[in-house]
C-alpha cells in the first residue's frame, strides 16, 4: 500500500496527486523486482517457458516506459519545485539529495540496459542465462533509491510544495504520458 500523504482528500495514483502517484509507481517498481528476483530460479527449473517470456516481456515494458517516465517526473518537474520552493534559502541539501538521486536513476537505468538484453532473449523464447546477482545489483539500487524517496524525498515534497506546484506537476505528468487534461 501506498504512504498517504498530507494535503489529499483521497488517496489517488493519477496525477491529480503527483506524490501519491509517485509513491504508488515505486510500489509497482518493488512488484517488478520481486518478478525478477522469481524468473531467475523459474528460469533455472523451466527454461524460456511460456510464464517466463511474458513475465521478462512484461517487466522490459514496465522498466522501458513506466520507469522512465517516473525519473523524468522527478528530475524535470519535482526536483525543479523542491528547488524553488527553497528559493532565498539554504537548500544545500536539497541539490545535494537531488543530484545524489538522479545519479541513481543513471545507475539504474545503466544496470537495466544490462539486464534487458538478456529478458528481450528470454521474452523471444531463447534460453538465456539470467545471472541472480545482474538482478539483485538492479533490484538493490532500486530498493535502496525507493526507500530514500519514500523517506525522505516524497514527505520534504508533501511539506514543501503548494498547491499550484503539484498542479503543475500533475499537468507535466498528463502531458509526459499523453493522458487527456480532467
Amino acid at each position: 500500500m501506498s504512504t498517504p500523504f498530507p494535503g489529499f482528500s483521497t488517496p489517488s495514483a493519477g496525477p491529480e496527486a503527483p506524490l501519491e502517484m509517485l509513491s504508488v509507481c515505486h510500489d509497482r517498481m518493488a512488484r517488478q523486482c520481486a518478478t525478477l528476483r522469481r524468473l531467475v530460479p523459474h528460469l533455472a527449473l523451466h527454461g524460456a517457458d511460456p510464464e517466463a517470456r511474458t513475465a521478462a516481456a512484461n517487466v522490459m515494458r514496465y522498466f522501458d516506459t513506466s520507469a522512465i517516465n517516473h525519473h523524468r517526473d522527478e528530475e524535470v518537474d519535482l526536483f525543479p519545485a523542491l528547488i524553488e520552493s527553497m528559493a532565498g534559502s539554504d537548500a544545500v541539501c536539497l541539490h545535494e539529495m537531488t543530484e545524489g538521486l538522479t545519479l541513481d536513476h543513471r545507475a539504474l537505468e545503466a544496470q537495466w540496459q544490462r539486464l534487458r538484453i538478456t529478458l528481450a532473449q528470454i521474452a523471444a523464447g531463447e534460453s538465456a542465462p539470467l545471472a541472480s546477482s545482474d538482478v539483485e545489483a538492479l533490484v538493490g539500487l532500486y530498493e535502496r533509491h525507493i526507500e530514500r524517496e519514500d523517506t525522505e524525498l516524497l514527505p520534504m515534497a508533501a511539506r514543501l510544495l503548494g498547491d499550484d506546484a503539484l498542479a503543475n506537476i500533475g499537468r507535466a505528468m498528463r502531458e509526459r504520458r499523453g493522458i487527456a487534461e480532467v
